[in-house]
Parts: C-alpha cells; sequence; structure tokens
C-alpha cells in the first residue's frame, strides 16, 4: 500500500506577509519606546526628588531646578518648564509634569503621545 504524505508548512508568500507584520511592530516599538523611557525617566526624577530630605520647604523655582538637573541627566529633551507645575498643598508641594510628544512615523504620519506625572513633595517625609 503506498501512501502519500502531504508536506506541511508555511509558503513563502506567507512567511513574507507575517515578516511583514512583524517588521512593522518591530518598526512600531521602535519609534514608541524612547517616548515611553522618557516617561519613566521623568517618573524616576520626581520620585528621586521627593525622597531629598527638606524638600517641602524649598521655593518652587529650586525645586524646578532640582528636577531640572535630574532630567538632564536622563536626556529627557521634551519636557520644559512651561510642562511643569507646582502647587501648594498642606503640608508641602504638589509637582504635575504634563506634556506631549509627537514623533514622525511614516510619510505624513506622527505618534502622539500625551504623558502626566504627579509628586507630592511633603514634609513628613513620606511618599504619595
Amino acid at each position: 500500500m503506498n501512501m502519500r504524505r502531504r508536506q506541511g508548512g508555511i509558503t513563502l508568500l506567507g512567511f513574507i506577509i507575517v515578516a511583514g507584520v512583524v517588521g512593522f511592530f518591530i518598526f512600531i516599538g521602535i519609534k514608541l519606546f524612547p517616548m515611553y523611557s522618557e516617561y519613566y525617566s521623568v517618573k524616576s526624577a520626581l520620585k528621586g526628588l521627593a525622597t531629598e530630605a527638606g524638600v517641602a520647604r524649598y521655593e518652587p523655582s529650586r525645586i524646578q531646578d532640582l528636577l531640572f538637573r535630574r532630567l538632564y541627566v536622563s536626556y529627557s529633551s521634551n519636557i520644559k518648564r512651561e510642562h511643569v507645575k507646582i502647587t501648594r498643598i498642606d503640608n508641602g508641594w504638589q509637582v504635575d509634569v504634563k506634556y506631549e510628544v509627537r514623533k514622525p512615523l511614516v510619510a505624513n504620519l506622527d505618534v502622539v503621545g500625551k504623558f502626566h506625572a504627579t509628586q507630592q513633595l511633603i514634609r513628613s517625609g513620606e511618599l504619595n
């Protein structure tokens, strides 16, 4: 009895389509990674600022200066002074960083990321 076995697998056209889809998602990831990396640097800078001793007693200009020094070290170039808002709360300050990043994707299409990070700088030394 002669049994023919049918060969299974992906065709060349199928492989090209799968490779194109995977390549597209890798391309998108490469474009988005720096935006989110910068956002996590902002959050890290805010948390580090909150752990600094006596920061709740500083003037807003000094707090902003310390924040931008931390951001400079982490190469965060999209955050400007007008994106940082420092408001007085009961026992310290609240720092809000709200900014938007626009990166070109393909031809006339852009990727837009809107980010917002908040940190309270309070006198008791606790992080909120």
